[in-house]
């Protein structure tokens, strides 16, 4: 029970630190110097946190955030104010403005300016200052002005700062860039003070150039007689050092009389003794050069063994990997070639095994497609030979008869394809006739006339006399034909078999 109790607890605590942490770190929140956060909701009056740390309570307390960076503000009057003088003048001035960082007047600006940009407050702070800056100008001269801007400026920020301050916002800056009208006034109160400047400025030149005078003169008296007091004394001096440097003169003389000796003594002495030297240092530079030239042989024989075995090892090597490298380049070559003949065999065999299947292909083609047309032939041969044997006996076995009752079988289609013109004549016209009969009869016996005709060349090419036959009936009686023409309008071929149909 107790251990439960104790678990239990470590639970509660464990729950409380871990909220505790969350609070602390969604609550946590810390403002730079140059940015008011300010804290609402739980309480009436808002927190407000500039440059250090502190802790907002979530869901309940509201985070809200203020620039207290500087605001540059360029202040033009819109158009002409008039002075105290009444000149009418243009002013041109750059203001910087900030969000105050006074708690008073940061609530003021959280109240007006919150989650505002800062063109919307320059906005705002411009037109204040605008009026403000024509205002001044109403109660100022304009000489008074252009003389002392700092004066218009103070006026203008004093003038300004209430306004500004029941805002929340302070004037940390006010300039006076320029001043302008167009009546060129303040040219011309330059011009004025130019010329009075100019005066003044004269008469000092004037009175300047007088004293300098003055003292010139007084100066040049004063040079003057102190250069000929100083040349005096350089003549009595010049006097001093020439009987000074007579008598220096002759004790160096002296002197250098007894040091000529002495050194003419010791010089040659001295080269005596640069002689022997010289004479020595000249058989030891000798010996020197000779020991030297010696060595120097020596060691140009050295180097020119070593130059001339070295380049002829060089040269057997070189001339060795050339060989190598040649006898390679040949086997590899050989190689190449020998490569090259026996894939070109092999493609030449394939090729000729492939060409070959062709061939024997095509052939077996060839003999397929002929012995089909020979079988093909040969069937057709049989046939016909077959159809004509046939025939020949068909032939063979017709007499007269049965060609004349062929003959006889197409009379009727002989008949109508000579009478089909006739019955193609819609109207005819006639005009005259012979003496035998009207044209109507001439037309209508063509038909008679050209049967007749046919009659007498199927006679003369077969020997067969069909009208004797149709005369005689002696047709094995099958076919009764009876041809009767009627009238001179019409011609009626009637042909009737023997169960008394027309044909």
């Amino acid at each position: 029970m107790f251990q439960a109790t104790v678990s239990i607890t470590t639970i509660i605590i464990l729950i409380f630190v871990a909220l505790l942490i969350v609070f602390m770190v969604t609550g946590y929140v810390k403002a730079p110097p140059d940015m008011a956060f300010i804290i609402s909701g739980f309480k009436k009056k808002s927190k407000i946190v500039i440059g250090k740390a502190s802790i907002r309570i979530p869901f309940f307390e509201r985070l809200d955030k203020l620039n207290l960076r500087l605001i540059p503000i360029d202040v033009k009057t819109s158009n002409a104010v008039p002075t105290a003088d009444y000149i009418n003048i243009n002013v041109d001035a750059t203001v910087n403005i900030k969000i105050s960082s006074e708690a008073d007047r940061l609530r003021l600006a959280a109240e007006n300016f919150l989650n505002k940009d800062t063109e919307y407050i320059a906005g705002v702070a411009r037109e204040v200052l605008e009026g403000n800056v024509r205002e001044i100008v109403g109660r100022m001269r304009l000489e008074e002005m252009v003389s002392d801007r700092q004066k218009f400026a103070n006026l203008v920020k004093e003038n300004a700062e209430p306004d500004l301050a029941a805002m929340g916002l302070d004037i940390v800056s006010f300039n006076v860039q320029n001043f302008v009208d167009g009546n060129d006034v303040i040219e011309n109160l330059g011009i004025d003070n130019i010329v009075k400047i100019k005066k003044t400025a004269a008469i000092a030149r004037a009175e300047s150039e007088r004293d300098i005078k003055v003292a010139q003169a007084a100066a040049d008296k004063e040079s003057n007689d102190a250069a000929v007091a100083a040349q005096t004394e350089i003549a009595k001096k010049q006097n001093e050092l020439a009987i000074k440097k007579s008598e220096l003169q002759q004790e160096a003389d002296t002197k250098k009389a007894i040091a000529d000796a002495a050194y003419e003594i010791q010089k040659e002495e001295q080269r005596k003794t640069i002689e022997i030297t010289t004479a020595n240092a000249n058989i030891a530079r000798q010996e020197r050069e000779i020991e030297l030239k010696q060595k120097q042989v020596a060691v140009k024989e050295r180097a020119l063994e070593a130059e001339v075995k070295k380049q002829a090892d060089a040269d057997k090597y070189a001339a060795q990997q050339k060989a190598d490298a040649a006898l390679y380049q040949r086997q590899k070559e050989a190689e190449a070639k020998q490569f090259e003949a026996q894939r070109e065999a092999e493609a030449r065999k394939a090729q000729a095994e492939a060409d070959r299947f062709s061939k024997e292909q095509e052939a077996e083609g060839i003999r397929a497609v002929g012995e089909a047309e020979a079988t093909a032939i040969q069937a057709k041969g049989i046939a016909e030979a077959e159809a004509m044997e046939r025939k020949a006996e068909a032939y063979a076995k017709y007499n007269k008869a049965a060609v004349a009752e062929m003959m006889i079988k197409v009379l009727p289609d002989i008949a109508a394809k000579i009478a089909e013109p006739l019955g193609q004549i819609d109207r005819i016209t006639i005009i005259g006739g012979d003496n035998d009969g009207n044209g109507v009869s001439q037309v209508a016996g063509n038909v008679p006339v050209v049967m007749a005709k046919l009659f007498e060349s199927m006679k003369e090419a077969t020997g067969i006399d069909l009208s004797e036959i149709i005369k005689a009936d002696t047709y094995d009686a099958k076919v009764n034909r009876n041809v009767n023409l009627t009238g001179l309008d019409d011609v009626n071929v009637t042909v009737r078999k023997e169960d008394g149909h027309s044909i």
